[in-house]
């Protein structure tokens, strides 16, 4: 029987809220599969635009009932139609009859578009498990058992073309016309052996009997060639087999027969080889295999680079040695020899893409500086990368601190690949690419995905790993292989790291014809690297321009059935389950412009017009996919639709049947990551091959220099006193959740370093003052103290919590996010901020106040090969008199194409903040335009956490002070502007300058329903209103930092601001105002940003130091308590303050480190 039309199978919470809002009448239901409990559904159901959800649950007995309160006697239904026909009755618990069924939609036919492999037409619809509901088959009249035949026959003429077994289908397919009937009668009366399909089953496996004889024969009198004489085998019989054949059961002994030899001869032999060697005392030539051929030494490599303002000068990189050499233009002898141990620093100037500076050791107390400008961008990340490879081969770590992994996607057209891979495999090509100097650099990790794969699994691993051996002389191991058709992922490691993978899982999910057909869908893989967990993805698409609904939803299905990670956290979103995901394949999104258009964009190099017109970037600004993913630069054409055999042509006319097809070129391949906050990966290289041309679609490559944790292990036995225990210390917790229910929730937190996963006490208030939305709070008492395993700073700093918060009705997820435990450490309440995820919707915010307590005992720690490295803006002179911004160490790529706009942080988005208020004076304000002329590229971007000065919220201000809010200002749940002194009031809500442009993409609240909520709500009044400067009428004007009105917009830049402060704020830095800080403490600021150091200053700040008069006294404890953590930057910070007198530092407060 087909599924009433009210099942709507696994759709999220999200989607059946606004299903039931759509249709807007108490009284609305649906029925969707449950989230929580595997088997269970959920009864949505609409009564005074709150959503009320009901749990139905299975017995024993295959029962469904509602799930009640205790006490209350439960009402049991043999199937869902039953259950629902009973409670559109009234006075049945509910707190409405089920009056008005929302209909579920009829999707259309996956015609695929573009010709490739796939079928139109597909399954009827199917119900819940087991047809429309439990226990339907077992009463279904004939009309019912008919139409359950023709399903099964239609799903089986559908896998008939995939199968090569057609003499065999063609037995099931007679079983299923004519005898299926006769074995769901016989069931209906109480019979479970099904006779008429042990007969069909005999009938098609009559050859296999001959063919088992044939091998048990062969693996018997191979097994007594080396076992004593015994009886001949009596095959034992299964005790527990349904069926009644003999014939059938005869055939499953023979196969058990098989199994057990094949899986115990080899052991056999080797007992037998084994005994005869010992009996006879024989001595065997030792047969040690054939040693790794040694990998290809570095050779040493030069180059070119100015030194000063012109002179000219060569740098050679001995990675070998491990000595960096500098010689001046026409000298024959290096004027100075640095080794790797004496090397300090290695700061990236962002402004200057080609610039790098040096710092290294002289001598004991001096260290000193070279700046080097290379002819280009690439050649300077060629020098870096191979001063890194330095460090990493003469560091003397057990295990890794940095990896490198390649991430190559292709779908190779159903043709076989060329006989060498070499662009690919070593990223050359177009786009961002890597330099010649260090493209042969082996990876660490290479994860290879390809589509239209006509090669066999065996032999295309064979292919990767021999290609692989040529040009790196590495043999790689496989650690994993996963197919669905034609898709393919394979994931090799150096041999060196075999022992460090773990947990290794695969997975693959169709989402072809009705999701049944593996034509389309995604393979993925997962595996601990030490203590790092990587997740990977590969993904083909539905096909055709129009169809970006199929794709986000092909999207959304992998993203809900992808098996993967560790299965203690499957209830979370699968882009929360691993420390690094990356997602990639051919995703199939096109390019929404004239093809005659595109053509001459393309001709031009002008992506970036492209790219704006990009579906994939369309729907990831309206937030419909790859919420939080990260994709590199792309500069680099189109990847598809080639003409084979060239890269010189589209072709972008493809003639069927039906008509012309206009395939415009597009990326349709692409590589995408998400990484845990705070931990380190840096993309080196996003591109594709120019040589490889037997497909019409073109390889894509990236690149990545990644982070790993090892397994720690403490240098102290874990203490027994609570003072030797860290602790996770919350003080408040709030959150709000679009939704339409009103239901009392709890937080579960899951994390490697707890034992087990706790949980809170239900939230201590809630509020839903706007339809849609629910804001919950959680006090210190109702909030649980964590203990983790470990308490040493070190391993801590790594680890991450995850969060979920659940339904106390229905135990099922309103959103989970993950925070960083790193820059809660201190024993100050520090403040985080993030969004809310599920199912791959952004579902809300969260907000609140923890501390991580470490004891003083466990504080040491060492820099990781990665912190060495750091990033600078701007030179120092061209940043006079301005406060450096705040920059974590490491390179973040944007989130989005510069065409795209940021998504704002969840604190100025009136779609999860929107009750806080927001009065009409804001949203007029005159100078917003002016801000808002600017070009997307140049407006604000995200930026790194800053720490709260904060002390403890107070009991009766349970969120406490709350930091300024910048229009457009940084996200990843990161305090924006924080204020040196107390903890002071946030402005309210403000308008985003997206939705003052337009109503851009489908965000949660459009702009205009914004503005009518926000004027019922908070309308404001010349009584109680303040000004736009900050000043209250009939009051002196207030400043800035002591207090700012609740209703006064974000501050403005300071008209003494200069240019590279504006730029610094376009690269998404939280900045000071110049008069937040005196000169002192913006001349320590600007000194510490010349040694590539100024992560450091808001941690100096907050611990007091913040006048030079007092900086030189301080010790290397101190800076531990400030926050600088790396030893190397401790010992940098203080000879560097050896170096120079409090006088020199006043009098030059942007004193160059080599001056």
């Amino acid at each position: 029987m087909a599924a009433a039309s009210w099942y709507h199978r696994d759709i999220s919470r999200v989607v059946a809220e606004e299903l039931l809002a759509k249709a807007g009448k108490d009284g609305c239901f649906l029925v969707r599969d449950s989230e929580s409990v595997s088997g269970a559904y959920a009864l949505c159901l609409l009564f005074q635009w709150h959503v009320h959800t009901y749990r139905i649950l299975p017995d024993d007995e295959g029962l469904l009932s509602v799930q009640t309160v205790q006490g209350i006697q439960a009402k049991c239904f043999h199937s869902l139609a039953d259950l629902v026909g009973a409670y559109q009755q009234p006075n049945n618990g509910l707190v409405t009859p089920l009056l008005y069924p929302v209909h579920r939609a009829r999707e259309a036919a996956d015609e695929d578009s573009d010709g490739e492999e796939g079928r139109s037409g597909g399954p009827a619809d199917a119900g819940p498990p087991g047809g429309a509901a439990p226990g339907a088959w077992a009463g279904s009249t004939h009309t019912g058992r008919a139409h359950i035949s023709q399903q099964l026959h239609l799903r089986l003429q559908e896998q008939v073309h995939s199968s090569p077994a057609s003499d065999f289908m063609g037995f099931m397919a007679e079983y299923l016309t004519h005898h299926l009937q006769l074995d769901l009668e016989a069931l209906r009366n109480g019979n479970l052996q099904l006779r008429h399909l042990s007969t069909a089953l005999v009938t098609a496996c009559r050859g296999l009997h001959s063919e088992i004889d044939f091998a048990l024969a062969g693996l018997e009198t191979l097994a007594k060639v080396f076992d004593p004489p015994a009886p001949p085998r009596s095959p034992t019989r299964e005790q527990d087999l349904l069926t009644s054949d003999p014939d059938l059961e005869l055939l499953l002994s023979k196969i058990s027969t098989v199994n057990n030899l094949l899986s115990s001869l080899e052991k056999k032999v080797l007992r037998s080889l084994q005994e005869t060697v010992s009996k006879h005392n024989l001595a065997l030539p030792s047969v040690a295999t054939a040693p790794l051929p040694p990998t290809k030494p570095m050779a040493v490599q030069n180059f070119e680079v100015k030194v000063g303002k012109s002179q000219r000068a060569a740098v050679m990189v001995d990675v070998e040695s491990g000595t960096v050499a500098i010689t001046k233009k026409g000298s024959g002898t290096p004027e100075e020899t640095i080794p790797q141990d004496k090397i300090l620093q290695l700061i990236k100037y962002q402004s200057v893409q080609s610039k790098v500076r040096l710092v290294y050791d002289r001598d004991q107390n001096k260290s000193l500086s070279r700046d080097f400008i290379f002819p280009n961008a690439r050649k300077r990340e060629a020098f870096c990368q191979l001063l890194q490879l330095m460090k990493i081969q003469h560091s003397n770590l057990d295990e890794p601190d940095l990896i490198s992994v390649y991430i190559g996607t292709w779908n190779m057209g159903s043709t076989p690949p060329p006989r060498s891979l070499a662009s690919w495999l070593t990223s050359r090509g177009l786009g961002r690419t890597q330099d010649e100097t260090t493209a042969c650099i082996p990876h660490d990790i290479y994860v290879i995905g390809t589509q239209e794969n006509s090669l066999g699994d065996r032999e295309w691993v064979e292919f990767l790993r021999a290609s692989l051996k040529t040009l790196m002389s590495i043999d790689y191991r496989v650690v994993a292989l996963q197919c669905l058709w034609s898709i393919k992922i394979v994931v090799l490691v150096k041999p060196e790291h075999e022992r460090r993978i773990s947990h290794v899982n695969t997975s693959s999910v169709k989402t072809g014809i009705a999701n049944t057909l593996g034509n389309k869908g995604a393979v993925g893989v997962s595996f601990l690297f030490n203590g790092t967990s990587f997740g990977f993805v590969n993904c083909h698409l539905a096909s055709g321009s129009e169809k970006i609904h199929r794709r986000n939803q092909n999207y959304s299905d992998i993203l809900r059935s992808l098996v993967l990670g560790d299965k203690r956290l499957s209830a979370f979103d699968l882009t929360l389950r691993f420390t690094h995901l990356f997602w990639f394949g051919d995703l199939n999104y096109r390019l929404n412009m004239d093809v005659q258009d595109i053509l001459a964009h393309v001709t031009k190099r002008e992506f970036e017009a492209l790219l704006a017109v990009d579906q994939l970037n369309l729907e990831r600004e309206k937030n419909k996919v790859f919420l939080r993913f990260n994709e590199g630069d792309i500069s680099f054409p189109p990847t598809y639709r080639y003409e084979r055999g060239s890269r010189d042509n589209y072709i972008w006319q493809k003639f069927k049947t039906t008509g012309m097809r206009i395939n415009v070129p597009s990326w349709c391949d692409r590589i995408l990551w998400k990484s845990h906050p705070e931990t380190h990966i840096v993309c080196n290289s996003y591109g594709c091959t120019d040589d490889i041309v037997t497909s019409d679609h073109s390889p894509v490559f990236a690149t990545f220099e990644v982070g790993v944790t090892s397994q720690f292990v403490p240098k102290k036995a874990p203490g027994s006193s609570p003072e030797s225990l860290a602790c996770i210390e919350w003080e408040s917790i709030e959150v709000i959740v679009k939704t339409a229910s009103r239901s009392k929730c709890y937080i579960e937190f899951h994390s490697y370093c707890l034992e087990e996963p706790q949980r809170s006490g239900e939230n201590t208030s809630q509020s839903c003052d706007i339809p849609g939305f629910l804001k919950l709070s959680w006090s210190a008492k109702h909030l649980p103290m964590l203990h983790p395993i470990l308490s040493d700073l070190e391993y801590l700093g790594d680890q991450h919590l995850l969060l979920s918060i659940k339904g106390t009705e229905s135990c099922e997820s309103y959103g989970e996010c993950c925070i960083a435990m790193r820059s809660m450490i201190g024993s100050m309440a520090q403040q985080f901020e993030t969004f809310l995820f599920h199912r791959g919707e952004e579902t809300g915010s969260m907000r609140g106040w923890m501390k991580v307590r470490v004891p003083k005992d466990r504080r040491s720690t060492r820099e990781r090969l990665y912190e060495w490295i750091s990033f600078k803006e701007e030179d120092a002179e061209a940043v006079a008199d301005v406060p450096t911004c705040s920059k974590l160490p490491g390179h973040r790529v944007r989130s989005r194409p510069h065409s795209i706009p940021d998504t704002a942080s969840s604190y100025t988005n009136p779609a999860y903040f929107i009750f806080e208020g927001l009065p009409n004076t804001w949203a007029l304000a005159p100078d917003i335009p002016e801000a808002l002329h600017r070009p997307f590229n140049e407006r604000q971007r995200e930026g790194p956490r800053r720490r709260s000065p904060a002390p403890p919220p107070m009991e009766e201000e349970p969120w406490g002070g709350r930091p300024c809010s910048v229009v457009g200002g940084p996200g990843h749940g990161r305090q924006l502007s924080p204020l040196p002194v107390g903890r002071q009031k946030r402005p309210k809500s403000a308008v985003l300058e997206r939705d003052l442009l337009a109503a851009v993409g489908d965000c949660s609240l459009t702009a205009l329903h914004m503005a009518r909520c926000l004027s019922e709500l908070d309308r404001v009044s010349p009584e109680r209103g303040s000004r736009l400067d900050g000043s209250v009428a009939g009051g002196p004007k207030v400043q800035l930092r002591q207090t700012r009105s609740a209703l006064e917009p974000p501050p403005r830049g300071c008209p003494e601001m200069s240019g590279p402060t504006r730029d610094a704020q376009r690269h998404g830095h939280a900045t000071e105002w110049p008069c937040d800080r005196g000169d002192r403490s913006r001349s320590i600021g600007a000194w510490l940003s010349h040694l590539g150091l100024e992560q450091y200053k808001e941690g100096l700040y907050e611990n007091g130091w913040d006048d030079l008069e007092f900086f030189r006294d301080i010790t290397e404890q101190d800076l531990l308590e400030a926050g600088v953590l790396s030893p190397t930057h401790r010992k940098l910070i203080q000879a560097k303050l050896r170096e120079s007198s409090t006088e020199s530092l006043q009098q030059r407060p942007y004193l160059k480190p080599n001056a």
